[in-house]
């Protein structure tokens, strides 16, 4: 009953939404007070030839900048220490991050590095173990993680196979451009698994314990725009309205993820990138159904809610079988966006399982799951997926 709930909500930063946006970086960097900005990104968006745009607009802007390039796909904490170093050499500036969840996850814990001293998986600002990091502006050159919308990011620990958070509220993006021509030459697959991503994490945000009316309302239209336009934008890579819908959605999920907590889906998927270096989407992809079947006798309500949202709901029909819709449209949608697949086919073999659920069990964002299985659930749940 909403008369007994109480919940917070902490307003996000600024918002720049629109072709073109990223001719407003000079002026977010300006507006945080700074002429320096340090950038966060990867090779690819190098080679996509966005940096270089990036570059030309700090110029026109009067904005000094050093590029840090090296970001890797689920990066390493070794990574984030190296870019630490060279930001605090670089001086007092703003963090930009452009690019995928990586990049953008990567910057926020650049942020907090460059003004602290040790590895940046120990640093704490609220235990009082660390100082505030450098303001972030984030542009993100993908439509599916959301990490805009927040201030932590996933880390890999290769000694330990797992991911670790890092971050603060401090590194929270103060400004988040969202310019969908920047989306435009994503490739299929990446366009695939980065809406997966999206997707999971408005649904999986629909049914977390943490979840309230506001993250609720941000995900219920987050799944309506992914569900319509996901399929639109892996088969026309460059029909910009399709481009521009999922950019907003992926927001959205952003922003309701952020007050809700994600689920089992997210930490199966966070084992498995660890062990065997998978695409995060993909990952997710290869568990989705068997985490939405293992969640429904607690989430029925809200899987027909997403029934409607994807439009396979049936008025004539009860709430268990437009739940059970949901699931079956959930895992349609990975398999028209080619992007369903079993983990096996990602490198996971049988005698990786114990180790998987141990992991995935570990993750803070499994707490949040609305049906915690135990280790034994989980084991058969992801032996089913291989």
């Amino acid at each position: 009953m909403l008369s007994s709930e109480r919940f917070t909500v902490a307003p996000p930063g600024t918002i720049e939404f629109g072709e073109g946006a990223l001719q407003t970086l000079g002026a977010a960097v300006t507006s945080l007070g700074r002429t320096r900005a340090f950038v966060v990104t990867d090779a690819g968006i190098v080679r996509a030839g966005i940096v270089a745009s990036v570059e030309q607009v700090l110029t026109d802007s009067r904005v000094d900048f050093e590029v840090f390039s090296e970001v890797e796909p689920n990066p390493s904490m070794s990574t984030v220490d190296r870019a630490g170093e060279l930001a605090r050499r670089f001086g007092d500036a703003v963090v930009v991050a452009v690019g995928g969840g990586s990049s953008l996850d990567a910057a926020k814990a650049v942020a907090l590095a460059a003004v602290n001293s040790g590895s940046a998986a120990d640093l704490d600002v609220a235990a009082g173990t660390a100082v505030a990091g450098l303001p972030v502006v984030a542009v993100p050159t993908t439509a599916g993680t959301g990490a805009e919308t927040n201030g932590f990011g996933v880390i890999q620990d290769t000694a330990a196979h797992c991911k670790v958070y890092v971050g603060d509220a401090s590194v929270a993006p103060r400004v988040s451009i969202l310019d969908p021509a920047l989306t435009i030459g994503l490739p299929p697959a990446a366009t695939a698994a980065t809406g997966v991503d999206a997707l999971v994490h408005a649904v999986e945000s629909l049914t977390s314990r943490g979840r309230n009316p506001l993250s609720e309302a941000y995900a219920r239209h987050a799944v309506r725009l992914v569900g319509r336009w996901l399929p639109v934008a892996v088969a026309d890579g460059s029909n910009r309205e399709a481009r521009a819908q999922m950019l907003l959605g992926s927001h959205l999920a952003g922003l309701a993820l952020s007050r809700s907590g994600l689920g089992l889906v997210h930490g199966i998927a966070h084992a498995v990138t660890a062990y065997t270096g998978a695409v995060h989407g993909v990952a997710l992809a290869a568990v989705l159904e068997g985490v939405l079947e293992h969640n429904l006798p607690t989430s029925t309500p809200q899987y027909a809610a997403i029934a409607g949202d994807l439009g396979v709901d049936r008025t004539d029909a009860g709430e268990e079988t437009n739940a059970r819709a949901a699931i079956a449209a959930c895992r349609d949608l990975t398999e028209q966006t080619s992007v369903r697949t079993t983990l096996t086919a990602l490198g996971c073999a049988p005698d990786l399982v114990p180790e998987l659920a141990r992991t995935a069990l570990a993750d803070p964002v499994t707490r949040n799951t609305p049906r915690m299985p135990t280790d034994e659930a989980l084991r058969e749940l992801l032996t089913a997926a291989l």
